[in-house]
Order: C-alpha cells, then sequence, then structure tokens
C-alpha cells in the first residue's frame, strides 16, 4: 500500500537500464491504493489508546477492537473501490483508457492552441459507483505551463459526470505534450484512495495567435475594428481605382459625374440620364511583414518574447491586408535570410503564413541587414508596403542601418516598428525621492529622448516611424496599414 498520492514520479538521469518489469495485473488493485490522512488519523488514535491501555486495561482492550475495526473496514473500503463500478458498467472497449475502474476520464483538447491567448481545456469524469464517492483530479498538462495548481476536488453522485473546466495560457510556440489523468477516489468510508489514471498522451502544436486573428478578422468584415482602438480615417482625394460607369443616383458625390458618358446617354430633358463614375479601394497591393529575429528580439514582455509579440501583431496584420484584398507576404531574418513568402492573395495564402511563422524562432546574432537589402532587391520587385518589426534602442544601432533602410526605401513604402522601453517608461513615472533615484530617472530621460530621436531621423529619411508598445502593437500596426492605404501612399 502506497503511503501518499503523487502526481508524477521523478525520473533520474543514469545510465540506461532494463525497464522494471510490470507486476501481474491481479496486484495492480494493491499498488492503487494509497492511504489518505483520514487513516493516519485513525492509526494514531489506536496508538494513543494503546499507550493509555498500559494504566487502563479496559483502554487496551478497546484498543484491540478498534484495530479489527479498522482493518474490517479497510477491506470493506477496498473491495468497494475495485469492485463496486463493474456491476454497472460491465467491460466496454472504451473502459481501457482509465482501467476496470469505477471512473472514466477524458480529456478535450483544441486540434491547436493560440499563443498568448487563454485556451480552453475540459476534463470530463463519468462515475460508474452505484455509491456516492469524492474524486481528487490532478491532469498532467504540459511541463512548458509549469503549473502546479491543477488540483481538483469534487463529490460525484452514482451514475453522474463531473467537467473541469480550466484554461491554459502558451506564451511561445512548439509542440506541448499533455500526460496523463490522475484520479483518486474514495467511497463515503474513506479509509482508502484508489488512484485510476487514464493513459490520455496527447502532443498539441501552440501556434502564433489565431484566436487574436479571428477576433480582428470578424471586427474587419463586419466593420467594427474601431471597437479595438482603429481609428476611422477619412479618404483624402480620389485614392481608388475606376470600376464602372453606372446612373447617377441621389447622394452620389457630383465631381464623380462622367459628363462624356452623360451626353452620350442622350439630352437629359428627353430621356438622357446623369452618369457618374465608380470607384472601388486598390487593389492586390503588396503588404510585408518583414521580422527582425535578432537577439535583441528575445527582450521579454508579459511572459513572452518580443519577437512572439511581432508575430501575433503579423499575423494579424496580413489576415487584414488579405481581408482588405491587398497580397500579404513574409520576410524573416537574423545573421542570415531564414524566410521570403512572395505576396499573395491566394486562398492557400492564411495557411501558409500561418506555418511559416510557427516555425520561427530567434537567433543569437545581430540581424544582418545587407542580406535583407539584397533579398528584397532581388526577390520583390513590385513596390509594396514593408513594415519592419524590429528593436532600435540606440542612436548608434540605428547609423549602421540607416543606409540600408533609405536604400530599401526608395524601392518600397518602409515603415520601421520598434519598441518602446515601458520599464523605462514606468521608471520615468514614479516621484524621485532619492539623489540616486534622480540619476536613475535622468538615465531613463535620456534613453526615452534617444528613441525619440530615432523616430524623428527615421521620418526625416522618408522612413515610417512606429514607436509602440508590445500592449499596443497590433492596433497601432493596423492603424498606420490602413492610414497609408486611406491616403494611398502605398
Amino acid at each position: 500500500m502506497a503511503a501518499s498520492p503523487s502526481t508524477a514520479e521523478p525520473r533520474l538521469a543514469s545510465a540506461p537500464r532494463r525497464a522494471a518489469p510490470k507486476p501481474p495485473a491481479r496486484w495492480r488493485s494493491v499498488l492503487d491504493l494509497y492511504a489518505p490522512t483520514r487513516l493516519f488519523v485513525a492509526l494514531g488514535t489506536i496508538v494513543v489508546l494503546f499507550v493509555l491501555g498500559y494504566w487502563v486495561p479496559f483502554v487496551e482492550s478497546l484498543a484491540r477492537l478498534a484495530v479489527l475495526g479498522l482493518v474490517a473496514a479497510a477491506l470493506v473500503d477496498a473491495v468497494l473501490l475495485w469492485f463496486g463500478g463493474l456491476g454497472r458498467a460491465g467491460h466496454r472497449a472504451g473502459d481501457r483508457a482509465s482501467g476496470r475502474a469505477g471512473l472514466a476520464l477524458e480529456r478535450e483538447v483544441p486540434d491547436k492552441l493560440s499563443n498568448g491567448d487563454p485556451n480552453p481545456i475540459a476534463v470530463r469524469v463519468t462515475s460508474r459507483y452505484p455509491f456516492p464517492v469524492h474524486v481528487r483530479l490532478i491532469d498532467e498538462v504540459p511541463v512548458q505551463f509549469q503549473e502546479r495548481t491543477l488540483d481538483f476536488r469534487f463529490p460525484l453522485a452514482p451514475g453522474t459526470a463531473h467537467t473541469i473546466d480550466y484554461a491554459v495560457r502558451p506564451v511561445e510556440r512548439g509542440v506541448y505534450h499533455f500526460g496523463a489523468i490522475n484520479a483518486y477516489v474514495a467511497s463515503p468510508i474513506g479509509l482508502l484512495l484508489r488512484r485510476v489514471r487514464a493513459e490520455a498522451d496527447q502532443e498539441v502544436k501552440v501556434y502564433p495567435s489565431f484566436l487574436q486573428m479571428r477576433r480582428w478578422a470578424f471586427l474587419a468584415e463586419s466593420n467594427r475594428l474601431a471597437e479595438v482602438g482603429v481609428k476611422r480615417v477619412r479618404r483624402i482625394g480620389h485614392t481608388m481605382e475606376f470600376d464602372q460607369i453606372r446612373d447617377y443616383v441621389p447622394g452620389d458625390d457630383r465631381r464623380a459625374i462622367n459628363w462624356k458618358a452623360t451626353a452620350r446617354s442622350g439630352d437629359l430633358r428627353h430621356g438622357g440620364t446623369l452618369m457618374v463614375n465608380q470607384y472601388q479601394d486598390e487593389r492586390a497591393q503588396p503588404i510585408y511583414a518583414v521580422i527582425d529575429m535578432g537577439r535583441a528580439m528575445r527582450d521579454p514582455f508579459d511572459g513572452m518574447t518580443l519577437v512572439d509579440h511581432a508575430i501575433n501583431a503579423a499575423l494579424v496584420l496580413l489576415n487584414v491586408a488579405l481581408l482588405k484584398n491587398d497580397k500579404a507576404g513574409l520576410v524573416t531574418f537574423d545573421a542570415r535570410m531564414k524566410t521570403v513568402l512572395p505576396a499573395s492573395r491566394r486562398r492557400t495564402q492564411l495557411p501558409r503564413l500561418l506555418e511559416a511563422l510557427y516555425a520561427q524562432q530567434p537567433g543569437f546574432q545581430d540581424p544582418n541587414f545587407e542580406a535583407l537589402y539584397a533579398t528584397v532587391r532581388r526577390q520583390l520587385p513590385q513596390r509594396g508596403l514593408l513594415l519592419l518589426f524590429t528593436n532600435l534602442q540606440t542612436r548608434a544601432s540605428l547609423e549602421r542601418r540607416l543606409p540600408l533602410l533609405r536604400a530599401i526605401a526608395r524601392q518600397h513604402r518602409l515603415v520601421v516598428v520598434f519598441f518602446e522601453n515601458t520599464a523605462l517608461r514606468d521608471l520615468r513615472g514614479r516621484p524621485a525621492e532619492r539623489v540616486s533615484e534622480v540619476y536613475v530617472k535622468t538615465v531613463a530621460e535620456q534613453f526615452a529622448y534617444e528613441q525619440e530621436e530615432i523616430a524623428r531621423t527615421l521620418q526625416r529619411h522618408g522612413i515610417g516611424a512606429l514607436l509602440t508598445t508590445p500592449e499596443t502593437l497590433t492596433v497601432d500596426t493596423i492603424n498606420r496599414y490602413l492610414a497609408l492605404k486611406a491616403r494611398g501612399a502605398i
């Protein structure tokens, strides 16, 4: 009989050796029985009675009876826990998942998880016992979550089911492994616990935030982007493509009247009609998310790296671009070029973007902007909008890259998206009470001024600059894209 339930067995790093043989099936019931606190309390009480019986013989006799009663109750409890559920449910093929037990355990996990978002997980527990039981459930979630609080305790009536819902929030992309489901069930006697273990091993991939992408797609299609902070941009002039000539209807812009087509329709006094030009948004413009995968993008924020924040924002941006009938593409690089996905508006483009972003990992070297310029010049011949996600912290880093950025900006509309240091921003907002705090705050102000000067320098050279925080990255990026599209500046 084991001493207490355990959530996992430690694995020691040692030389390979033969796996221990599994015990026969008839002995597994003994190995799956555990002693709860109630049993140790009863044993401790009996020990006290035996000690008191040294002076009072009657108490010793009472202690011996208590031992017999405890052993009998424990045997009855073991029989109830092991055989109590078999008569109700029988042995079906599906019962093998949780063993020949009075509990059935099932876990429902999405086909893929969304990075940075709460993802729902459900565990369903079904009782086959003819009497009420109390269940303690421990789910073996992936080690990446480092979760130690998924310990659920609840009563379960005879023949009923209970569903436990919880959420997990991954902060890095990759493959996550869910382990077994462990349940410890106690009968109304409560002297023993029986472990029911369902081998529910499952691997799930964590992709960039497709939940956020779907939410933004719904808002874009229903024209409700203003609810999440996207500004309504007023169009300046005719920044749209000609679509067709149609009859004038009240409310049309009189500047769109096509007088030549009106004249061909006949005299307005004898059945002729006014004709107007109809325009549509400029379409099929290449929109590229260019992501710096260098070491500076490994900086953490809210449990995720800046790379993951940039990837999530890029996925949303490119999906919105596809909904606006533009072409979406992707470029990633660190010390060398990693991914170049040409812009396209085909139906298969979004899954290709999702798979490409899933596989990206930041490097440990500085990014190679020379390779980026050569790739853009050679492989992206059509002029488009390039949103470069990077992490510029000092003017020295900008000066090394500025000639290459200017060269790219001569061929494409380039917007550099870089991150404000939120830790320094919070530090600047605190009141300084000591001389040392005044020095620290002065340095923080100097760093903040330097980042603002970087943005002004980029704009002086005809390069768009967007200084933002990881929290507002998606909103600010989409606002800039829609503003440039409305002005016809792509």
